[in-house]
């Protein structure tokens, strides 16, 4: 284990530029981001679960370029999404159902709705709770993307199998109640603590030892 954690420690220095330039860059969308960029970052972490991120950003992208953001249809929506991400029908369906949410008198309001509370958590319990097909992996994901998550952690399949290999946890959970969520979250916190990389820059440590690149 020691030479495994000396490895990720290795890998974290190499590249701890490049995520402090990624983390500067989300810091600047919570800071100037306009509402529509905070929205196609909300679009991208929606489209993800069980699905490649990269390949769900370019998703998102041609939703730009074919002017389908804000389209009522969502089979024209799910046209677009097919070969991009999984569950495509059922993932454009939720991006007109949030639009009822997140527009207000057709203005996209995403920072108003997240201003109302000051709490971190009390952000994140309100995307799980309001955002259709965002649970906190999704809503840790976006909050960490637009500045606002550095104290989250984002647990997807990666991370987790991450977390088992360093022994953080003893197994992947079939189902993660929020229960879990939060007992993991906990657990790689620790961790992160103990090995003095924060855990922001932790996840992105992990993506790397897998992929050999730093993405969202």
């Amino acid at each position: 284990m020691k030479s495994q954690i000396n490895k990720l420690l290795e890998t974290y220095q190499s590249i701890k530029p490049q995520i402090e330039q990624r983390l500067a860059g989300f810091q600047n969308i919570r800071e100037n981001g306009s509402e529509f960029e905070l929205y196609k970052e909300l679009i991208f972490c929606l489209l993800t679960p069980q699905s490649n991120a990269e390949r769900c950003w370019l998703a998102v992208e041609k939703l730009e370029r074919k002017n389908l953001l804000f389209c009522n249809d969502p089979i024209k929506i799910a046209e677009c999404l097919r070969g991009y991400t999984r569950f495509h029908h059922t993932k454009a369906k939720n991006i007109l159902k949030n639009n009822e949410v997140l527009f207000i008198k057709n203005k996209i309001c995403i920072r108003d709705q997240l201003n109302k509370s000051v709490d971190l958590h009390e952000k994140r319990e309100w995307l799980v709770q309001n955002i259709k097909g965002m649970g906190y992996k999704e809503a840790s994901h976006y909050l960490r993307n637009i500045g606002l998550g550095e104290e989250l952690a984002i647990l997807d399949r990666h991370i987790l199998k991450k977390l088992v290999e360093f022994e953080v946890i003893d197994s992947i959970p079939t189902s993660i109640s929020k229960k879990v969520y939060f007992q993991i979250e906990i657990q790689m916190k620790t961790f992160s603590h103990q090995i003095g990389i924060p855990i922001s820059h932790l996840d992105f440590a992990f993506w790397y030892m897998q992929k050999k690149f730093i993405f969202k």
